[in-house]
C-alpha cells in the first residue's frame, strides 16, 4: 500500500523533502514505516527522528505499532521552539 510521509522544519531539511510517497506492506504499522524511512535517508533524519511527534491521519500517535491504511498521511513534526 502506499503512504504519504509529510517532513515539517528539521525533519524536512534532513529529509531533502517536503513529502514523499512510500509503499509500505499491507500488515504495516508506523514503527515499520519509520524503519522504512530511516532505511532510505540515512542517520541525519534517523537523529531527527528520535525527538519527533507523529500525527496519522491528523491524529497524534501515541502508539508507533499503530496500523497504517491504504493512502494514510504520517506527519513528521520534530520539537519546534517559539514563544
Amino acid at each position: 500500500m502506499t503512504v504519504v510521509v509529510r517532513y515539517f522544519a528539521a525533519a524536512r531539511a534532513a529529509a531533502g523533502t517536503e513529502e514523499e510517497k512510500l509503499q509500505v506492506a499491507e500488515a504495516a504499522t508506523v514503527a515499520d514505516l519509520l524503519a522504512t524511512v530511516r532505511a532510505e535517508h540515512g542517520d541525519e533524519l534517523s537523529r531527527v527522528l528520535d525527538r519527533c511527534s507523529f500525527l496519522l491521519d491528523e491524529v497524534a500517535v501515541r502508539d508507533l505499532d499503530s496500523p497504517l491504511t491504504d493512502a494514510a498521511t504520517l506527519d513528521v513534526l520534530p520539537p519546534f521552539a517559539g514563544g
